[in-house]
């Protein structure tokens, strides 16, 4: 999906903070379900209630957060950084990467299935 398509539905502040919390507990349920399932030894916690810090196993880290200001979400990890902004509808919510054009959760389950060893699929709920 192309971030310009007139599809895309903006959003103002608070639809910003609905999604990024929504997006944020799809997040924190799907790895610690993956854990429960896997025993990945993850572990989640939450800041502030915009600042995801996942730690695996091996201590290396993945930090997920909103950036109300922007619009986007950003994804640290081992690889690099990463900023996300929304383009899609509330109906099907879809967060692309400003560089490469990747979905957000399939990046997130990639990149924490390398950190993790073992693959890692996280969804929306």
């Amino acid at each position: 999906m192309n971030p310009n398509n007139s599809n895309v539905e903006t959003i103002d502040d608070k639809q910003f903070y609905q999604l990024g919390s929504h997006l944020l507990h799809s997040i924190e349920v799907a790895l610690e379900k993956a854990d429960d399932e896997l025993d990945l030894d993850l572990d989640v916690e939450r800041q502030g209630g915009n600042v995801i810090n996942i730690r695996f196993k091996d201590r290396s880290l993945i930090v997920v957060n909103t950036q109300p200001y922007l619009h986007e979400i950003w994804v640290a990890t081992k690889s690099g950084g990463y900023h996300y902004r929304w383009a899609g509808t509330t109906a099907k919510p879809l967060w692309l990467d400003t560089k490469t054009g990747k979905e957000l959760l399939s990046d997130l389950s990639d990149f924490a299935s390398a950190q993790a060893g073992q693959a890692v699929k996280i969804h929306l709920i």
